[in-house]
């Protein structure tokens, strides 16, 4: 059964998912069409409608925190389009993500160039096309600011304590405190403009705690600036958002400690804009990747094992599967993360599981997505489905080998564009709607709408 009308929205397909429908069930329907042909090749379905609700469960829990959505997470054009409509700003490291994020029409004032060490021909294309709000945390940094974007509105990236983050950060960004007032002096002295402080307290952060030390540093280094003459009203508390509630560390937990630290540095009556930096935390559940078994191998351990010495047969299981390490699973390498593979259909209760391995199919041997899990004994041809695979995917995976990225298939709910459609009127004033995502109500079973690749050029959102 089609569970899904296919729409072209810019210069993307997504679909909409029939009443009843969920994603879910978009998997089955792909995995039972590719079962009817040889070229099983691995997949993912994203839910755009995820998307969506992970912004309104943000501006539940963090009402004074406009999110910047870090587009090194992933910078997939409908993951950016989506986020765009629903009125976020965006958090860039390079020429090509502003290239990217401006192509959709976003206005230079929801953009911060969020990279303390940039190429000097990187900082004119910022100058050049507006881009003002961005990081630095050397002197070196603050010298070529001076020389190449004189109205650059200039955030002082302190270091944090990170020990607790799967990924750390402060090791390679941020400057210390006791440098911080240099720093501060130096920009005066180059008729640099200050505006604020931005820290980040690394990717993955289990320990919410830590935002609250870097709070209330970010205070003392705002009190720096203002004594020495800079108008300090913009704090960005970066990233390190969970992207699923698997983890040991809910969202709402790190945003509660948050809430608190905020209001007893920067309360609520202070004229001061806060930003923040979430990647994962708005991709990683919308993502499902299904892979299918191209190879496998059985491995006999043969041992004395019974009382009555009967000899009994025991059995490792390989599974080689189309995606690896060198695409999708990059981020196990990167990312430290962990993927445990979802059987498509719940395995009968007597069915007997294995110790297996997991691999990816290129001719490397650290090509390894699972050193050990436990699985049924499964044939070339089945499917192993891995969610919450949205963060640090798509965005760093390769072709290694000849082997080809997944195709993506995006869908969303009606209910979910509805949402989005209204949160979007409230964001973003009308007359730059047209711009973004625009199907009109009469589409039908058959209809379909292309609009074209080139965003409205009169108007910015």
């Amino acid at each position: 059964m089609n569970t899904m009308n296919t729409f072209a929205v810019t210069d993307f397909e997504f679909s909409f998912l029939e009443e009843g429908f969920s994603a879910p069930d978009t998997i089955e329907q792909k995995i039972n069409e590719s079962s009817q042909t040889d070229d099983r090749d691995a997949f993912y379905v994203c839910d755009l409608g995820d998307v969506t609700k992970k912004h309104q469960r943000w501006k539940r829990a963090l009402p004074r925190v406009t999110p910047f959505y870090a587009v090194k997470c992933n910078d997939s054009w409908p993951i950016l389009k989506t986020l765009a409509s629903l009125g976020t700003g965006f958090d860039c490291a390079s020429k090509t993500e502003i290239q990217l994020v401006q192509s959709l029409g976003v206005d230079p004032s929801r953009v911060i160039y969020a990279n303390p060490c940039k190429q000097v021909s990187q900082i004119k294309y910022a100058s050049a096309h507006g881009i003002q709000m961005m990081t630095f945390d050397s002197e070196v940094e603050l010298m070529k600011v001076a020389r190449y974007h004189e109205n650059a509105k200039l955030v002082l990236r302190i270091a944090t304590d990170d020990s607790k983050a799967l990924c750390r950060l402060s090791v390679k960004f941020g400057a210390p405190l006791k440098s911080c007032r240099s720093l501060l002096e130096r920009a005066k002295e180059l008729g640099l403009d200050v505006i604020g402080v931005s820290f980040h307290v690394g990717s993955g952060c289990t320990d919410p705690e830590t935002y609250t030390q870097a709070i209330a540093d970010g205070r003392l280094v705002f009190d720096m600036g203002n004594e020495l003459g800079f108008n300090m009203h913009l704090l960005d508390i970066g990233g390190g958002f969970p992207g699923s509630d698997n983890g040991q560390l809910k969202f709402e937990e790190s945003t509660s400690v948050i809430n608190l630290a905020l209001d007893k540095y920067f309360p609520d009556e202070t004229d001061i804009k806060i930003i923040a930096e979430p990647g994962r935390y708005y991709v990683a559940s919308a993502y499902t990747l299904v892979v299918n078994i191209i190879a496998k191998k059985v491995i006999m351990d043969e041992d004395l094992g019974s009382d009555d010495d009967k000899e009994t047969i025991d059995k490792t299981l390989m599974y080689y599967v189309n995606d690896g390490v060198y695409g999708s699973f990059n981020c196990i390498l990167y990312d430290h993360a962990e993927c445990l593979p979802i059987l498509p259909k719940k395995p009968k209760p007597d069915e007997l599981m294995y110790p297996c391995s997991i691999w990816g199919p290129t001719c490397d041997g650290l090509d390894r997505i699972i050193e050990q899990c436990y699985l049924p004994d499964l044939q070339v041809g089945d499917w192993l489905v891995f969610d919450n695979m949205g963060a640090y995917t798509v965005s760093a995976s390769s072709t290694f080998n000849g082997f080809q990225r997944p195709d993506i298939h995006y869908v969303m709910s009606r209910s979910a564009w509805q949402k989005m459609q209204q949160i979007g009127s409230q964001a973003i004033p009308a007359s730059v709607e047209s711009c973004l995502f625009e199907i009109p109500a009469c589409c039908g079973r058959e209809s379909s709408l292309e609009i074209p690749t080139k965003p409205c050029q009169a108007h910015v959102v």
